[in-house]
């Protein structure tokens, strides 16, 4: 058979369509990147907002639309919260929720009677990371979170912590580098969690890493600032552990972080921000931002872009709130109008562009180890322009000869100019 997985959402979700598709391999079965082709297709959805709960929604009808003859299977965090109403959209076959994801391939393969032939089976990791375009791999370390802040629907989607064994980690690291991979991410719906529930924590896990395997690149997924423990950034003297975390600030306010229940307060956000730039050249913080929950004040919303504007980040994920049910945010008063909400977004974005450029810039002639990726685009001249990713997380391109190759290669670049969304780079 041949199988083609989508996702919709977190870079967790990706993880996990990386673990299937080697179980589907492991089975006898293919992988494709084209739905057209596949025999059964994998959603694995998203519900961190109401629009990503739409976006699942339009993506399995117009799925089913496009590939009418295969069997649909809906997994992840809107199909855990909608069940019911994910089994009744047309087309869907069978629906796994979260608790169940470990087991998906084989309930995929048993309940919707599709024979499995382990005789063609072949070696996951290449094949299967490769065949979806990929070369950086990302990996689940640990599902689910103990905390309840107030606008997140995802703890209840996932359910509690639980951590994977670091062996079972390692072990998967060390097949992944065998198979030609440069780059890991970790990831976790509460990544700084790790290990609480089974006598570890993240720093042991990394140290572990770093000892026991041999992977050139690791990188973290996003990290909630109050988990870094102390001399938490020594550890990025090892230049294999990538110099960029992506660490959630949600806002600048100190009067909205206490009604999210956010743990970490302004002073201590801007101090760890202060500790990692001080150890490591060029170490690149981006954040997540959420503009207009409920209450914020003109006031609020001013300290909040005064202090995101000092911090000085590499990159913003701006969120326009809206209300989710089953979040205490829901329920909170005094909502934030749409208009002004629209109008501190637009802000935020125009503030985000100015920080992200003057990052660049200050990049800017530096020598980078870039891993390539597999991404081309032919110019007119007959060049083509490849692109990758610098230590820092900053998206690089270069042009090539006709005939020339540096996919999946680690190969330093200069960056001499800012284009787009990316730097211009020149290959040493």
């Amino acid at each position: 058979m041949q199988i083609n997985l989508r996702t919709l959402g977190c870079r967790l979700n990706e993880a996990e369509l990386e673990t299937w598709a080697q179980d589907f391999q492991k089975a006898g079965h293919k992988i494709t990147r084209q739905h057209s082709d596949a025999d059964l297709i994998v959603i694995n959805s998203c519900a961190v907002t109401q629009d990503a709960a739409r976006k699942s929604k339009r993506l399995i009808r117009r799925i089913h639309r496009e590939s009418p003859k295969a069997k649909l299977v809906v997994s992840g965090c809107y199909a855990t919260l909608n069940q019911d109403e994910a089994a009744e959209l047309m087309g869907v076959d069978l629906v796994v929720s979260n608790k169940d994801k470990n087991e998906l391939v084989s309930k995929s393969l048993s309940e919707l009677n599709l024979d499995s032939m382990p005789a063609m089976s072949t070696e996951p990791g290449e094949v299967s990371l490769f065949s979806r375009g990929r070369q950086r791999a990302f990996v689940k370390v640990q599902d689910g979170c103990r905390y309840r802040c107030t606008f997140c629907i995802v703890t209840v989607a996932r359910g509690e912590e639980q951590s994977r064994p670091v062996q079972a980690i390692i072990e998967e690291i060390n097949n992944l580098s065998e198979q030609g991979i440069q780059e890991v991410i970790l990831t976790g719906v509460h990544l700084g969690g790790y290990g609480s529930e089974i006598n570890s924590h993240l720093t042991e896990l990394l140290q572990t890493i770093l000892a026991e395997t041999d992977i050139p690149r690791i990188r973290l997924g996003s990290l909630e600032p109050w988990d870094l423990p102390q001399n938490f950034f020594q550890l990025f003297e090892n230049q294999r552990l990538m110099p960029h975390l992506h660490l959630p600030l949600q806002s600048g306010s100190d009067a909205v972080l206490r009604r999210m229940a956010r743990r970490c307060k302004t002073a201590e956000f801007s101090s760890i921000v202060q500790q990692a730039r001080e150890q490591i050249p060029h170490f690149n913080v981006t954040t997540d931002i959420i503009v207009g929950f409920p209450g914020e004040t003109e006031r609020e919303w001013q300290e909040s872009f005064d202090f995101i504007e000092q911090i000085g980040f590499g990159h913003i994920h701006i969120f326009t709130y809206s209300s989710r049910e089953g979040t205490k945010a829901a329920t909170l008063p005094n909502p934030v109008p749409n208009e002004v909400k629209k109008q501190r977004s637009q802000q935020l974005h125009r503030l985000a562009e100015t920080m992200k450029s003057g990052f660049q810039t200050r990049n800017l002639g530096e020598i980078f180890p870039v891993l390539w990726e597999g991404q081309k685009e032919q110019q007119e001249d007959g060049l083509i322009k490849v692109f990758g990713y610098t230590p820092n997380y900053i998206r690089v391109a270069a042009l090539l000869s006709p005939g020339q190759s540096i996919e999946n290669q680690i190969i330093s670049a200069r960056p001499f100019a800012i284009d787009e969304n990316y730097l211009l780079a020149e290959t040493i």
